[in-house]
This record gives structure tokens, C-alpha cells and sequence, in this order.
């Protein structure tokens, strides 16, 4: 099966899958963070599951995460002909053992990669990795780019507080960039929440945006885009306070004699080589973005399905004032240069 990526509806990179179930653990000792689907009632005529994690309700979750007609259904009134599905971030399970994490990611990769084959190449998938096991997360990613045939992998903004750019994770970057897999960066387990007053759905709406915005500073002042030529990158929720962060950054480069000596390329020059979504809920901000980073590196962004998502991304799109080779760019060009691709090839 092979599909031309559509010229004329956007494609969205940042839009979420969880599975209609989750395996059961083989015996009666289940592993610590292993998640479950509890069923609610429901008066709208869709299906509705709790997120169970250690016996806990973690999130509720609606079958626009697995149910494909349904997805397929809301994709024209966003304007999307085409989603990149990755995770339910909180899935991708880097507190577990890694011999545990493994099987479930394996389970959630092939179970995605099954809804994108059966889709006619509406969708599209990024792996999920026990990148707390770098050599366990380079097989995966293998065999889920190679088998399964998703086209990027998904990581979160640090794992078990270990940056992005920390020296123990460059040989699982230098496997993508050999594989020619792109990383989409989605905000998890944020620093800084024991700062915050007020209810537990801040973690979302303030503190993941600072976390992925410090996870993009790392990389530039962690030296991996130096180390690792070619990777591609992505960040969610537009960078978060990346935009912001950058113009200091790049003042203390020019200040600081360390700074300076620690990164040969400054640190705007290194940004422009990045990309982030457009899921910033504001056209001033979105267009401060394009500003910043430039029109080519920007990727359509919802954060679909969850209630906390970008309806109408496309139309915030063109809210910004773009000639209409910046709206064709940022609709599907830039998407189709970011995932190295024109079509899709599915395993069918």
C-alpha cells in the first residue's frame, strides 16, 4: 500500500494512540506501573475508559484513541488529511524494569502499526522505546521502523531525569540517524510541578511546555546536533519556552567565554536545524514561532484526542498571515521533509 501525503489538507504530527486493551502480565506479581483500561458508563454513545495505573485512575480516555472509523470521521473538520500517531506519552514507560517496559511497548507499537495499515494511509505511526535500556530501545526501534513500518519514534523530554543530551543515550541517536529516523520530543514528568499551586491538569498546561523547553536547550547546549549530523528533531507543544529561552541563551554564548568554548555553533544557527509543532493555542505565539525558527521548520500540532487539544489547527494556521507557499509548507511540506518521506508505505 502506497499513499501520496495529501497537497491540499494538513498532516498532523502530534496526535495520541492508546490501545484498546493491555496485555495482561504473565503471572500474578504485575510489574509496578503496568497499565490497565477500566470501562465507565456512557451517556454519549462512545466508549469511555479510565487509565489504571497501580490501581489508580491516572487519565480518562474516550475511544477516539483506538476506534479507527471515529478517527477518520474527525480528521476533515480539522482540516487534516493525514495524523502521525504516536503514544499516550505516559506509556512510553521508563520507570519500568526495561525487561518489562519492552514487551508492553512492543505490544503498543504493533497494535498502532495495525491501526495505520488498516487506515489506507491515513495514518501514520512513531515507535515508542525502552530508552532506559539503550540497547534494548535500538532493537525496538528496528524492528519497528524496519517490521512495523513506523516512520519516526517518539521520546519524552527526559528519561528518569536524564537529558536528552547526556552521553548515554548518543549511540541510541546515532541508530536513528543511521535508520533515518526522525524523534518527535513530547513533554513528560516535568520538573518544577512542587512549584505550582493549584489542581493536578497544571501539569499539562504549565509545566510540560517548561520542561520541553529546557529538553530543546539541552540539546543545543549538550552538543548533540554536533555529535549526531543529520538527526531530526522535533518538539512538542511548540517548543515551550524554547523561544524565549533562545534569545538569552544565545547572549550568554556571546558572553561567556565557557559558554562560547563549549558550543562551537551558536546557538540561534543550531535552533534553525530543529523543529516544533504548532500546537501553541495563539497565532500571535505561533507567528513569534515562525519568526524565530522559520516557516520550514514548523509542523502542524493538536495533541488529538485528549479534551486538551488544538480543534482546529488548520484554521489557527491561517490566522498567522502566511503567503501560500508558507501555508503549503506548513500544512504538509514541512512534514514530509521531517519524516524523510512522500509516501507512506504501510506493511500491506
Amino acid at each position: 500500500m502506497t499513499i501520496q501525503l495529501s497537497k491540499d489538507l494538513g498532516t498532523d504530527i502530534h496526535a495520541h494512540f492508546v490501545p484498546d486493551r493491555f496485555p495482561t502480565w504473565a503471572d500474578r506479581h504485575v510489574p509496578a506501573g503496568w497499565p490497565s483500561l477500566m470501562q465507565i458508563p456512557s451517556h454519549d454513545g462512545h466508549c469511555h475508559c479510565h487509565v489504571m495505573i497501580d490501581g489508580k485512575h491516572y487519565r480518562t480516555v474516550s475511544d477516539q484513541c483506538w476506534s479507527l472509523p471515529r478517527r477518520l470521521a474527525d480528521l476533515p473538520g480539522m482540516g487534516l488529511a493525514h495524523q502521525v500517531i504516536s503514544p499516550m506519552p505516559e506509556l512510553l514507560s521508563y520507570w519500568l524494569a526495561a525487561q518489562h517496559a519492552q514487551p508492553l511497548l512492543r505490544y503498543i507499537n504493533e497494535s498502532m502499526a495495525q491501526l495505520c495499515d488498516e487506515s489506507g494511509g491515513a495514518l501514520l505511526g512513531m515507535a515508542a522505546v525502552p530508552l532506559q535500556d539503550v540497547d534494548l530501545a535500538i532493537a525496538e526501534l528496528e524492528y519497528a521502523t524496519g517490521t512495523l513500518g513506523l516512520v519516526a519514534v517518539e521520546l519524552g523530554s527526559n528519561i528518569n531525569g536524564v537529558t536528552l543530551a547526556d552521553p548515554s543515550l548518543r549511540p541510541f541517536f546515532q541508530a536513528c540517524v543511521a535508520l533515518d529516523v526522525p524523534v518527535f520530543v513530547h513533554a513528560l514528568k516535568p520538573c518544577g510541578m512542587d512549584r505550582l499551586s493549584g489542581p493536578a491538569q497544571l501539569q499539562q498546561v504549565l509545566a510540560y511546555p517548561s520542561d520541553v523547553g529546557l529538553a530543546a536547550a539541552s540539546v543545543i547546549t549538550g552538543n548533540l546536533l554536533r555529535d549526531c549530523p543529520g538527526l531530526r528533531l522535533a518538539f512538542s507543544h511548540g517548543g515551550g519556552t524554547f523561544a524565549s529561552l533562545l534569545p538569552r541563551l544565545e547572549q550568554g554564548w556571546k558572553t561567556f567565554p565557557t559558554l562560547r568554548d563549549s558550543m562551537a555553533i551558536s546557538p540561534s544557527e543550531q535552533a534553525r536545524q530543529l523543529y516544533f509543532d504548532t500546537l501553541v493555542f495563539d497565532a500571535p505565539t505561533l507567528r513569534h514561532l515562525i519568526d524565530t525558527f522559520g516557516a520550514s521548520q514548523l509542523l502542524l500540532g493538536s495533541d488529538y484526542p485528549f479534551n486538551f487539544h488544538e480543534r482546529k489547527p488548520v484554521a489557527r494556521l491561517h490566522e498567522c498571515g502566511l503567503d501560500d507557499a508558507g501555508i503549503q509548507a506548513l500544512l504538509h511540506g514541512n512534514a514530509q521533509r521531517f519524516l524523510a518521506c512522500s509516501t507512506y508505505t504501510g506493511r500491506g
